[in-house]
Parts: structure tokens; C-alpha cells; sequence
């Protein structure tokens, strides 16, 4: 009978272990660090200096701290840094770990040592190789100013890749040894797209990289978005590989998004990410791609992580800029013009509209306005059948009659709206002067987030597209 007990007993403690807790346990033992205070924090996506602080510890007179959290985390690579910018180190934690970590502090981040925790062991290790790796390329480079013939030059330099092919090679095997490790799946992310030899053509050798950008990523381990590499790999696509399009861009944001359904924390970096990127960009016409994304996703309840009040925020913003995306039809704004006339939008005759929104009170505006009016003269954009239209966005009229005066801005058509009931700031999200856009004939959206260097880059491009059709 006690024999049996004894087993179940065992049996028992050996099930419960294997239930692992929520959050972790970290033991520190910091040589050279006393009465101080120790943070724990993660990288979002983002590499130093974004970090996000979620823990504080403090360090007692023999350099003993404890971080100590009973909730569900979620892993990924995590730091640890000293107040007064003592030196900090990164360790890989996954939720339920509990980690025994000791470290000279003068050392940072090579001196760093863990009980009981495999990968941490091999990460370490990882660190100290490519501070090695790092320390040649360093040589190699100072070695390739001083190089003397060609010979020197190509040598250094095969060296150098040389260096790069070892460490993917590390990286692959370490994949191959270990694949279903936060690390491996982080090496994995970082792989490059090897294309085919067999594919010839440079346009089907770049189709090929675009359409196997992401297969590395693992969209299923949430882990990855608590790393730093997430930010670099979506701001290098949508930079660099995918067209500034509009259209391009949504079609790839909805694959995307489509991926990182795998994981819910990956869905919600990617989609926030997505729309951080699409509201702040400077590319003319990318702010349809915000539009698209709150429509589609916003406003169907997808944003979970968001407050009814910060939803309300994209949803206002999304419908201040979606009358006036390119392609829609100018909405149609009555004003009062200079002269005392009415004008209407709609009734300038005109091949090319430039609707200009600036403030006789912004300083840039003062700059570029008689810059417009040059490239205007001189470049024969009236002759083009173009007429401006040069909005005052306040109310008062000295200064703005004062600047048209000095400026001879003489061949516009200036107008205002004093009683404000055209709704010209919400009509064509006027938040910041001067706000150009540019018109065709129908008054269709052709351009936007204009000045005086892009506006006959636009209608160059209108023209020869025109003569093509």
C-alpha cells in the first residue's frame, strides 16, 4: 500500500510540473552592481532604443535582484538594463520560464551566465560569436581603406563575404539542429529570399524575391512580434518592394494581414503597423491604403486592442481623407473671392485646377507661394489651360491681401471663407497649410501632398499618359 502511494505521489508531482505556470521568475546575481535598480523590458517589433518597460527589481548590497510575475506573458527576446545607463544584456524568456542568470557587470553583455536554461545558453553563445564576427568585419573594413591594389581590395572584400556565408551557414544549422526554438524561428525571419539561378530576368528574379519575401516568417509564433526585427522586414517591403501604388499597396497589406492571422498578436502589430504606415506617409496617394484599412478592418470590430474612443479616432480620420483620395471627383467648395465675387469650384473652366489651402500666418506657405507663382510663369503651366486657386484658410485678410500685393501673385483666382460653411477643412482635410492639390478637367482628384517641385512632375505624367490613350 505504500509502495502504491508512493508511485501515485510521484506520479501526481510529476504531472503537475509539466502544467507550466503563467509568467516567470528571474534570479539575478550582478557582480559589480549593488543598491541599484534592474528593469526588465521588450523590444515591440522595433530595435533599440524602442524598448517597453514591464518590470523593476531592486538590487540589494550583494547584487541580488528577483523579477518575480504570476500573469501570462508572451516570450521573445527580453532585456535587462541598470538605471544611470550601467549596461544592460538580452536573454530569450518564453511565458512560465524561470531563469537563474549571474553576470559581471564590467563585462556587459559577454559576461552573462544562466543555470538551468539550454537555449539561453546557446543565445549567449550566439552573442559572443557575432561580437567576434563583428570585430573582424571591423578589421576587415579598416583594412579595405588602406588597401593599396586591386588585388588587396578584391581579397579584403571575399573575406568579408566570406565572414557573412559563416554566419548564415551557423544560422542554418542551428535551424536544422534545434527547429522549433524562438531562435531557430528568428534566424529563420532573418534568412534572406535566394532566387533561383535558373531565373534570368531581372523583372522575374525581382517577382520571385517580392512573392517570397515572407515565407521565412513564422506568422504562427507570436513571439517574433516581442523581437526586433518585425519593424526593419515590413518597412524594408513596403519601401522598397512594393510600387508606391495604391491599388499595389492594398492588395499586399491584405495578403499580409491574411498571414498574420496565424497568431492574434501578429495580426495586431501587422495591421497597426499597417496603418501607422499608410496615415504618416508622404507618398502621394498612399492615404487611400488608411482609408481601405480602417474600412475593412477598423470598423468591422478587428482592432480588439482598442478603446471605443482611440476606434473613433481612425474612423474620423479615415472619412476626413476618404472625399478626397485621387481618383474621387474634388468635392465642390462656394467662396468668396478677393475681388467680392462668388466661385464655385465646379464652375472654374479650367484643364488643370491647382486648389491651393494655406495661411497668410505660415511662414512656409509665405515661401511657397511665390515659388508656385514662378513655376506657374515660367513654365508655361497657364498656356497649359491651368488656373490656381489659392484658398485663405483664416478669416482675416490683411496679411493674405498684403503678401498677394508683395508676392504679385496676379493671375489666380483668391478666394476665402469668412462665414466657414463650405466645410473646406473637413471636405479636403486641411490639418496643417499649405494643402495642394491638383485637378483635371472633371475635376478629378489627380494629385495631392503637393509643391512647387512635384506639381509639373504630376502633369508631365498626366500628359504623356493622355497622348498614350
Amino acid at each position: 500500500m505504500k509502495q502504491v502511494l508512493l508511485t501515485a505521489t510521484f506520479l501526481f508531482s510529476a504531472f503537475t510540473s509539466l502544467i507550466a505556470a503563467d509568467g516567470y521568475k528571474i534570479n539575478l546575481k550582478l557582480n559589480g552592481y549593488k543598491d541599484g535598480k534592474a528593469y526588465l523590458a521588450h523590444y515591440y517589433g522595433k530595435a533599440l532604443p524602442t524598448i517597453y518597460k514591464i518590470d523593476s527589481a531592486n538590487v540589494d548590497a550583494s547584487g541580488k535582484a528577483t523579477f518575480d510575475y504570476d500573469k501570462e506573458v508572451i516570450g521573445g527576446i527580453y532585456i535587462i538594463y541598470l538605471s544611470n545607463s550601467t549596461g544592460y544584456f538580452e536573454f530569450l524568456l518564453d511565458n512560465g520560464g524561470s531563469y537563474d542568470i549571474t553576470a559581471d557587470v564590467k563585462g556587459l553583455p559577454l559576461t552573462v551566465k544562466y543555470k538551468n536554461s539550454p537555449e539561453n545558453d546557446r543565445f549567449n553563445y550566439y552573442v559572443g560569436y557575432l561580437d567576434k564576427v563583428g570585430r573582424q568585419h571591423q578589421q576587415l573594413a579598416a583594412n579595405l581603406k588602406g588597401a593599396k591594389t586591386k588585388q588587396d581590395t578584391a581579397s579584403l572584400q571575399t573575406k568579408s563575404q566570406e565572414l557573412s556565408k559563416e554566419v548564415s551557414k551557423y544560422r542554418r544549422d542551428y535551424v536544422s539542429k534545434y527547429p522549433q526554438s524562438l531562435l531557430a524561428n528568428i534566424f529563420k525571419a532573418l534568412e534572406p529570399v535566394e532566387v533561383p539561378d535558373a531565373i534570368n530576368k531581372q523583372e522575374d528574379r525581382f517577382q520571385y524575391y517580392r512573392s517570397h519575401y515572407w515565407d521565412n516568417v513564422d506568422f504562427s509564433d507570436e513571439r517574433l512580434v516581442y523581437t526586433p526585427l518585425l519593424d526593419n522586414k515590413l518597412q524594408d517591403y513596403f519601401d522598397n518592394i512594393v510600387p508606391q501604388i495604391a491599388d499595389t499597396v492594398i492588395y499586399e497589406a491584405d495578403k499580409l494581414i491574411l498571414k498574420s492571422r496565424a497568431s492574434k498578436e501578429m495580426f495586431k502589430y501587422v495591421l497597426h503597423w499597417l496603418a501607422t504606415y499608410t496615415q504618416d506617409t508622404k507618398v502621394m496617394g498612399i492615404d487611400a491604403v488608411f482609408v481601405h484599412l480602417v474600412e475593412y478592418y477598423y470598423m468591422k470590430g478587428e482592432a480588439f486592442w482598442l478603446s471605443q474612443s482611440k476606434l473613433s479616432e481612425y474612423i474620423d480620420r479615415a472619412r476626413s481623407i476618404a472625399p478626397n483620395v485621387i481618383g474621387n471627383i474634388a468635392p465642390e467648395l462656394n467662396l468668396k473671392g478677393i475681388d467680392g465675387k462668388d466661385y464655385s469650384l465646379h464652375g472654374v473652366d479650367a484643364k488643370y485646377t491647382l486648389l491651393i489651402f494655406w495661411s497668410p500666418d505660415c511662414g512656409h506657405c509665405e515661401e511657397e507661394m511665390p515659388r508656385i507663382d514662378s513655376m506657374y510663369k515660367a513654365g508655361g503651366f497657364k498656356e497649359k489651360g491651368m488656373k490656381i486657386i489659392g484658398v485663405n484658410t483664416l478669416k482675416e485678410t490683411k496679411k493674405w491681401e498684403m503678401i498677394i500685393e508683395e508676392n504679385k501673385l496676379d493671375g489666380w483666382i483668391h478666394a476665402y471663407d469668412p462665414e466657414r460653411t463650405s466645410k473646406f477643412k473637413s471636405k479636403y482635410d486641411v490639418y496643417g497649410t499649405p494643402s495642394i492639390y491638383l485637378l483635371d478637367q472633371q475635376k478629378i482628384i489627380r494629385g495631392k501632398k503637393l509643391d512647387h517641385t512635384t506639381i509639373p512632375l504630376v502633369i508631365e505624367y498626366l500628359e504623356e499618359r493622355a497622348k498614350k490613350s
